[in-house]
């Protein structure tokens, strides 16, 4: 089974939000999936994703493919971590 992270569009007409899932790369993007692993909300100022970094990375390490955008915003992740933690 191929599988892939990626988002799913939730939400009601120009309100988008989406969640990050991990799903068969077969399923449609509004069908079935494994896990919800985050969310993503674009209309939302200021902090507006979440991730469970820990449950991508198993993943990751059984082989699943990272979307474009989910890998974006991961890369945001990590930025804001390591600003977070750097001393002041």
């Amino acid at each position: 089974m191929a599988v892939k992270i990626r988002l799913r569009r939730m939400g009601s007409n120009k309100q988008p939000f989406f969640r990050v899932v991990v799903t068969d790369m077969r399923c449609p993007n509004s069908g079935r999936f494994l896990e919800t692993v985050g969310w993503y909300d674009p209309k939302r100022k200021g902090s507006n994703y979440e991730l469970k970094v820990e449950r991508i990375e198993y993943w990751t390490d059984k082989g699943a493919q990272v979307s474009d955008t989910v890998r974006s915003l991961l890369k945001k992740n990590r930025a804001t971590q390591r600003r977070a933690a750097a001393p002041a």
